[in-house]
């Protein structure tokens, strides 16, 4: 699969010197769903708008197919974009709204009465045509907007952050429609979010950025599973991270224990971060566990419990189908594939 988009060295900066990206590198491939994920500030918005050309870098260069477009406009990129605010016309119906790029270019009628057609069917609005965009809920808006976006057949659609304003059960409907439209039609999608789960849940590709560095880039089982550092393992879901050192490979020490782990390469007692995910610790009986702690609290999340258990050195969060009782005192135990090593870097 060939890139379609290469960033090389990107850096933006501010004229009061504030640094906003630093040396971003990253290849989009052809046909790739591609997720942005970070907190607010970390320049994920930032990224998209410079490859929309809304932006122009302060150093590097944006590559689409090979070519050097930093000086090219946006409305002559090959992209659309999609916004948080939709930018209907509210003077306009469904139709017209779709249209509008189309008769902007001075699109035979009858090809813009197919090709708005073909958009309506895709994002399930046939029968809207003649509605005004104000009588649409706020799902039906987002489906506008993106058929809007599609119909001039770019080659990327870039996403900010359009799922944010709708409610938890009908954005997870969109999550669900965006990934259907996005493999029909076979098109890259760059997409940004502070939402976790919706990047896990839609992306072939994760790029988790802070501080306007990239921290890694992954499919969404690596970036879970095998985070590189300490902010990318808390950021993407809940994690118990503790202070520990390696004695030797293959083995870690932190709570006063010694654990054997699956990581190797460190030096001898390097200090180390370690991540267990709430769902690998295990309850065990307490005369059983070299481990123990006392349970702070249990709160039932709709599919499991999450427990607070305090002990000498740390607070853990323990994911169960199963509560124990508040005040109790708890064996955990986790196999050694539950158990990330990573080495400690400035974040």
């Amino acid at each position: 699969m060939e890139n379609i988009i290469t960033l090389k060295d990107i850096s933006l900066e501010f004229e009061d010197g504030e640094k906003i990206l630093n040396n971003i590198n990253l290849d989009i491939k052809d046909k790739e769903f591609v997720t942005f994920l970070g907190p607010s500030g970390c320049g994920k918005t930032t990224t998209l708008r410079i490859i929309a050309g809304f932006l122009e870098p302060t150093g590097g260069d944006v590559l689409f197919e090979g070519k050097r477009i930093n000086d090219v406009p946006p409305h002559k990129r090959n992209v659309n974009t999609v916004f948080q605010r939709y930018a209907l016309f509210p003077h306009l119906n469904v139709y017209e709204n779709i249209a509008f790029g189309l008769r902007v270019k001075k699109t035979p009628e009858k090809e813009i009465l197919r090709r708005v057609g073909e958009m309506l069917e895709m994002v399930n609005l046939m029968g809207f045509e003649k509605r005004s965009v104000g009588r649409l809920s706020g799902g039906q808006q987002q489906r506008v907007a993106i058929a809007r976006a599609l119909v001039n057949h770019p080659k990327v659609l870039l996403l900010d952050e359009p799922l944010g304003a709708l409610d938890l059960k009908l954005r997870k409907e969109m999550q669900t429609e965006l990934r259907r439209i996005q493999q029909e039609l076979e098109l890259t999608f760059i997409y940004v979010t502070h939402d976790q789960e919706e990047a896990l849940t839609m992306s072939d590709s994760i790029v988790v950025m802070n501080g306007g560095y990239i921290q890694q880039i992954g499919s969404p089982t690596d970036i879970y599973n095998e985070p590189v550092n300490a902010f990318v393992a808390d950021f993407i879901g809940a994690s118990n991270i503790v202070k520990g050192t390696m004695p030797r490979d293959f083995v870690v020490e932190f709570a006063g224990k010694r654990f054997e782990c699956v990581d190797g390469g460190f030096s001898e007692n390097e200090e180390v971060d370690v991540v267990i995910r709430p769902e690998d610790v295990k309850v065990i009986p307490e005369e059983k566990a070299e481990l123990t702690g006392i349970v702070e609290s249990a709160v039932f999340k709709g599919v499991h419990y999450e427990m607070c258990v305090e002990t000498a050195e740390h607070k853990w969060i323990i994911h169960s189908t199963k509560a124990e009782k508040v005040g109790a005192t708890i064996g955990m135990t986790f196999a050694p594939d539950d158990i990330h090593i990573m080495k400690k870097q400035e974040i």
